[in-house]
């Protein structure tokens, strides 16, 4: 055995059923140049221990599907992931998720590759999606061994992309379910949290192919744009 064998650190310990289920899965789609109608979009949330992305615990994900331009309601994920040993800090005042909720939750791998079988080959889309990405990437990658691929769009970076006549001062999603005047009865609840983000990125959605940029390849190119720009520093 070689020096670096011994020194890589060893993967999680999973069972044939679940190595067979990562085996599975299926690898992300190129974002291609089919009309954003067409495109299966998930979108995401998570509900988390915390804030810091390498510390703190994916607890819950939510997530609906967009299709044909609409949310199929037919299509939905949720799931809260059971935590050992996990002792509730100031965040489950606000999802929720008390000791009882975590204690009944499912198998943390069992979860986190059903929802991979859920997601397939389709980009996700979610409200400050880096801290989903890098939240859910180091769950996978710490409780089944998988590699997170897939592409994350930041609703809260094509808001303002497709609004720039808008100015909010915090730019939170509730500032913009507020601006467009949507319904949020719900909310820090992860499937709640999904299903008023997709509400939103169907708007922007709409917004966006009025624009003529109707394509995930045309979007994410006009996306990548704006955000050089808004790394140049103002004259």
């Amino acid at each position: 055995m070689s020096l670096f064998a011994w020194l890589r650190p060893p993967g999680p310990s999973l069972n044939p059923a679940q190595q067979l289920a990562v085996q599975r899965l299926q690898d992300p789609a190129p974002l291609g140049d089919c009309s954003l109608r067409q495109q299966r979009w998930v979108v995401l949330d998570l509900e988390t221990t915390g804030l810091n992305v390498n510390r703190d615990l994916l607890l819950s994900i939510g997530a609906v599907v967009i299709e044909d331009g609409a949310i199929d309601l037919s299509q939905q994920f949720e799931c809260t992931l059971r935590r050992s040993g996990h002792k509730p800090g100031p965040s489950v005042l606000l999802h929720g998720l008390g000791p009882g909720a975590i204690a009944a939750g499912c198998e943390p791998a069992d979860g986190l590759l059903d929802f991979m079988e859920f997601l397939g080959d389709s980009p996700v889309l979610a409200f400050h999606a880096p801290f989903d990405q890098r939240m859910l990437g180091r769950a996978l990658k710490d409780c089944v061994g998988y590699r997170l691929q897939h592409t994350f769009i930041d609703v809260a970076e094509l808001a303002p992309l497709l609004n720039p006549q808008t100015v909010l001062r915090e730019a939170s999603l509730d500032d913009w379910v507020g601006h467009f005047g949507l319904q949020a009865d719900e909310r820090h609840n992860a499937s709640a949290d999904a299903y008023v983000t997709a509400q939103l990125a169907l708007i922007l959605l709409s917004q966006a192919r009025r624009l003529g940029l109707d394509s995930p390849a045309l979007l994410m190119e006009r996306l990548n744009q704006w955000r050089r720009r808004q790394r140049m520093p103002s004259l």
